[in-house]
């Protein structure tokens, strides 16, 4: 979707913006009328809008809101396949400049709000993520770091990776500290977190964020990807301090996938060719493999308690 703006004085003026019976701005801003994605511009007013409650001064705000609830706008567009697409294809982020080459996956713009004191801002952008982590084609530009140029088929165009991975594990983790060789899988951003930090408050933003994990579990490499940057480190005290039954039951089924052995069989979810319908249907984990896996003897309880390895 495109709408119709004028380029002024550094910004953009959306041409259809006003109702009816609101007057024209005077003077009119002069410039040629162009269109642009419409997406970029809300994402852009939506990460304005998160230091708005900080200013006193209403003259003073670039927004009038602080727009929490365009988060709830960008978890209902995610939901179908056409929207996930949008979010994790490239767009630019600075259409006030005459060329602009910055291109930017929309959602890597939005996942730093997990951890924003507003639950509606917290909710709708875990939502989000995880709705667009049903799209296994993005799940490499959704934990790549930005360092990394990432594509996302069918399209062709590169950009930076959206890193989403620390934002998924710092609502979960505490003030723990790990030993030596654990702290060395963490994250920068998970490393060395002060003695206050408080996990998520909220048991459905909770669930969300380790569906989101489990859905990123449904190729090998992101199983791998989450092996190798501490995931289950984190997981593992964050089961020790949650209260809630069905959080700890999404937890112990994450631990399952990276802790159990890959199966020995060819994997075609390398190949990433379908979302991931139907895997988180009901509660149910994602299944890593389409293929046919052998059956194992059923253990006892104690098997499915999270214990450090």
């Amino acid at each position: 979707m495109k709408i119709a703006v004028i380029p002024h004085e550094g910004s953009l003026y959306p041409v259809n913006s006003r109702s009816g019976s609101c007057t024209a701005p005077v003077p009119y801003p002069a410039g040629e009328e162009k269109e642009v994605p419409a997406l970029p511009l809300l994402v852009e007013a939506f990460v304005q809008g998160a230091t708005m409650g900080e200013i006193t001064d209403l003259s003073k705000r670039p927004r009038k809101a602080e727009l929490h609830f365009l988060a709830s706008v960008f978890a209902n567009m995610s939901v179908s396949p056409t929207g996930r697409n949008v979010f994790l294809s490239p767009q630019p982020f600075q259409l006030a400049q005459q060329e602009s080459g910055d291109l930017r996956y929309p959602l890597s713009k939005i996942v730093a709000f997990t951890e924003h004191k507003d639950t509606i801002r917290r909710k709708g952008v875990a939502s989000t993520l995880k709705n667009c982590s049903f799209n296994a084609k993005g799940h490499k530009a959704i934990l790549s770091p930005e360092s990394e140029q990432i594509t996302v088929r069918p399209s062709k165009t590169t950009a930076p990776g959206i890193a989403a991975l620390p934002y998924i594990l710092l609502p979960l983790a505490g003030p723990e500290e790990f030993d030596l060789d654990d702290q060395e899988k963490l994250l920068p951003e998970l490393q060395f977190l002060p003695p206050d930090k408080k996990r998520e408050a909220d048991a459905s933003i909770r669930l969300t964020l380790i569906e989101t994990l489990l859905l990123l579990c449904h190729t090998r490499w992101g199983r791998d990807y989450q092996r190798a940057h501490g995931v289950y480190e984190i997981i593992r005290e964050a089961h020790m301090h949650d209260k809630n039954e069905k959080v700890q039951e999404h937890m112990e089924r994450l631990v399952q996938l990276l802790k159990g052995e890959e199966p020995k069989v060819a994997s075609l979810d390398d190949d990433e060719d379908e979302d991931v319908e139907g895997d988180l249907q009901m509660g149910s984990s994602p299944s890593p493999e389409k293929a046919k896996q052998p059956e194992e003897e059923e253990e006892d309880d104690e098997d499915f308690r999270i214990e450090e390895i």
